[in-house]
């Protein structure tokens, strides 16, 4: 471990809502002082002598590594796609210190066993924090739950079926009472299964031109309200993985008024694109849910502004050039965002929807207290997971250049702004910028 001193920085802090210029003192992996301008930073003993290393960040902003809540690894089961190596990779050079990742791999994560397997490739292969989540049931066919005590016991941070939704609402609740009893948080996709089952597009004229078997945003509500009403009645914690349209908002604002340990996400492309991105049928913008209205777009992005949607994440979903080159119907659903969900995420605070302290509590702070875990802050005693990055920095997006195996990423040839210079985890550099 070394002494590092950041110094002339803009220190962006969460926890505070505050961004200052000033400097930060790393010692043994954790943040060990934070100078700013109140503070004598010409005192003798923070000077270059008594470092081992000093970064001038030269006005640049330093701010808590990112914790992206919901990244999908494809080990084991289609390393084609993407593997722990090229994911840490990405994750690295995308600001990304820590990845909570999905149990949607082949066969799911759903044994301490898989779980163990998981936990010993991340640590072999990645140089940034991997905190992995267990499927909910077994298979993630929503007919029986899994050994959730035991799976907590073997690292899980949380339960998950991902898109999978389960639809037996007394597996569901079953799952949610004994999630309870064990304080485990149980992660959910709000989404009525039987209306949007086969839809590749957001219902409205859009879709209709283009002969697209579309949804309506309603569906996600549905599922949002059988949800939240089965945790109102067994107490669970839960987050919702992503709300993406209007029709939702309002159900979640009352779980909230009404004190439910309810929080929500929301994936960076629902925040930056929106339905009429798809054009002509372009696959790599087909997700899951679909993009929305831009109507939609506008009301999820204040409602993270407000802080009614808690946490925004990449949704990182590795689909190789097979599953993406088919019709829009046929092809696979997701987009890699390891890499592009800092520059992505700094679209809205260019249109001045939301500062960057507050960016970072959906970014950073939010998804780490919701987990339990110590970093998201920049405070003495935290973690020094870190990314020094330059907000304004422009530059046009090739896909080719990406660090992951599978490239499907919707932001390709776009102009974008936002680089990440260096990232830092536990104080170690794992990634700088050529």
């Amino acid at each position: 471990m070394t002494d590092i001193l950041f110094k002339n920085a803009r220190l962006v802090d969460p926890e505070a809502g505050t961004m200052t210029t000033g400097s930060l003192i790393v010692r043994d992996g954790m943040i060990n002082r934070v100078l700013t301008q109140d503070t004598d930073i010409n005192d003798e003993k923070f000077t270059a002598v008594n470092f081992s290393r000093v970064i001038d960040c030269a006005g640049k902003v330093l701010a808590p590594g990112i914790v992206d809540l919901g990244v999908k690894v494809c080990e084991p089961g289609e390393r084609h796609k993407e593997s722990y190596r090229s994911a840490g990779r990405a994750a690295a050079a995308g600001g990304v210190t820590t990845m909570i990742t999905r149990p949607d791999t082949i066969p799911a994560t759903d044994t301490p066993e898989a779980l163990e397997f998981v936990t010993r490739r991340a640590n072999e292969a990645t140089p940034v924090n991997v905190m992995p989540m267990a499927a909910l049931t077994k298979g993630r066919d929503g007919r029986e739950m899994t050994e959730i005590g035991f799976l907590s016991d073997a690292g899980a941070v949380a339960f998950t079926d991902c898109d999978s939704v389960v639809t037996d609402t007394k597996v569901f609740a079953r799952a949610l009472t004994y999630a309870r009893g064990l304080g485990a948080l149980v992660i959910a996709h709000p989404q009525e299964p039987i209306l949007s089952a086969g839809a590749a597009a957001t219902s409205g004229k859009f879709a209709s031109l283009r002969g697209l078997p579309a949804v309506s945003p309603m569906a996600e509500r549905m599922g949002l309200e059988r949800d939240l009403a089965l945790v109102e009645m067994t107490g669970a914690r839960y987050h919702a993985d992503q709300i993406t349209c209007a029709a939702a908002l309002p159900v979640l604002q009352r779980a909230k008024d009404a004190g439910l340990d309810v929080t929500a996400g929301v994936g960076i492309h629902h925040l930056t694109l929106n339905a009429l991105d798809v054009a002509d049928y372009r696959t790599f913008f087909k997700l899951k849910p679909p993009l929305r209205d831009e109507d939609d777009r506008l009301a999820v992005a204040q409602a993270v502004a407000d802080g009614l949607i808690d946490i925004i994440c990449s949704m990182h979903t590795p689909q190789d050039e097979e599953s993406k080159r088919l019709p829009f119907e046929e092809a696979a659903s997701g987009a890699v965002g390891l890499e592009t969900l800092l520059p992505a995420a700094m679209r809205l605070v260019h249109a001045e929807i939301i500062d960057l302290p507050h960016l970072w509590r959906a970014l950073s702070l939010n998804p780490a207290k919701r987990l339990g875990l110590p970093g998201g802050r920049l405070a003495p005693g935290a973690p020094a997971d870190l990314v020094l990055f330059d907000p304004d920095a422009p530059f046009v997006l090739d896909r080719t250049t990406l660090q992951s195996k599978s490239r499907n990423t919707p932001f390709d040839g776009m102009r974008m702004q936002g680089k990440v210079l260096q990232t830092f985890v536990a104080g170690t550099c794992v990634f700088e910028a050529p």
